[in-house]
């Protein structure tokens, strides 16, 4: 292999990313775990919490009212959806637990999902009573579109719930594809983001799309939003319903709030916007593509995914005998380097075995990924 295989694209834009932040302080290959925030990022969170010491919470979030609205709107282009849809929440299993505590299913309902959904949106399905349906898919989890239209078609689930990238494997679900037989059927689509907002497109035309701050937006932890369209949200009863001058989904979101962590994530989200989020992907994608060429057979570790799928979360195998918990602890206090070890406790009716997770963002190197493979 030679260095002009290597050649990753977008180079000021990674430049751009990592001078904003401050340094750090070894090699952070674990966006998909939680990312690192900006400066300015940093700044405005902090900047907030002082005005809630100075002024008063609630007056200090009033303040921010301008710049919180403002953000539900860009947020809500993300996903296709207007300002109107979008509620804050604390995470992206808190936007779950509310929609299906405000949905209010009967138990028994049925619902479709992949058998490599991540565990605790799993649970959280089954202790709102719903029975999980299993989608058809292929060998890497990826989801049978005949097999689903004929699903649709013949025997239909009250929703459908698939996450975009999964947390244990890097590959992409037919979000497009899916959302379309969808709406042709009438059943709605609900898109767990976590893992792809801010990764890959994610204006797919789904009826509910929820995420996280701290991934790929690389906003602060503790801070998630569900989006909904007007279709299902008319179905919701919230607990305390929405102020009559506000959206219904307003009545999903918590007053007790981290609003200084809202006040990150419209940044976060506006720099992502700068950045330019097809570039962004473009980058991601690449650094994707060269860590499995890098990575693949180093030391006897094979990755999952295929070779070109376009994000930049790898995962590999381990060699027989190597522990992949052991060989994460010992990648950081040895190498310096981050990374996550996932166990078969994530998707346990897919996974076999555990994985190592490796995800740079878009500040990730070359160089980085091939002391990844030296250190294995």
């Amino acid at each position: 292999m030679t260095a002009l295989d290597l050649r990753l694209p977008q180079d000021d834009l990674a430049d751009a990313w990592r001078t904003a932040r401050p340094r750090p302080a070894g090699r952070h290959l674990d966006t998909a775990a939680c990312s690192r925030q900006s400066n300015r990022v940093l700044e405005a969170v902090a900047h907030h919490a002082r005005h809630e010491a100075e002024l008063g919470g609630y007056v200090a979030e009033a303040t921010a009212g301008d710049l919180l609205q403002q953000g539900r709107s860009v947020i809500g282009g993300l996903a296709g959806m207007a300002a109107a849809d979008v509620a804050f929440v604390e995470s992206a299993q808190a936007a779950l637990a509310a929609l299906l505590a405000a949905w209010r299913l009967p138990a028994g309902t049925r619902v479709a999902r992949t058998p490599g959904e991540y565990a605790p949106n799993a649970a959280m399905l089954r202790a709102a009573g719903l029975e999980s349906v299993p989608l058809a898919v292929d060998g890497d989890g990826r989801v049978d579109v005949a097999a689903l239209e004929r699903l649709l078609a013949t025997d239909p689930p009250r929703f459908v719930h698939l996450t975009h990238v999964a947390s244990h494997r890097g590959v992409v679900q037919p979000a497009a594809e899916v959302a379309a037989l969808c709406r042709a059927h009438g059943v709605p689509l609900v898109l767990d983001a976590a893992q792809s907002l801010g990764h890959v497109d994610v204006d797919l035309g789904a009826d509910v799309v929820y995420s996280t701050s701290r991934k790929w937006l690389a906003g602060p932890r503790g801070v998630g939003f569900l989006c909904v369209r007007p279709a299902v949200a008319a179905q919701l009863q919230p607990v305390l319903p929405a102020p009559a001058d506000l959206p219904p989904v307003r009545g999903l979101e918590s007053g007790e709030a981290h609003v200084a962590g809202r006040v990150g994530l419209v940044l976060a989200v506006g720099e992502h916007l700068a950045a330019g989020p097809v570039r962004v992907r473009e980058r991601l994608a690449a650094l994707g593509r060269t860590a499995r060429q890098v990575l693949d057979g180093a030391a006897g570790w094979r990755v999952v995914e295929p070779l070109d799928e376009p994000t930049a979360t790898t995962t590999l195998r381990p060699p027989d005998g190597v522990d992949v918990v052991a060989t994460r602890a010992r990648l950081l206090t040895e190498h310096g380097i981050v990374t996550t070890a996932a166990g078969p406790e994530r998707a346990p009716e897919e996974m076999t075995g555990p994985v190592l997770r490796v995800s740079p963002h878009v500040d990730g190197t070359v160089e980085d990924l091939e002391a990844l493979a030296a250190a294995l």
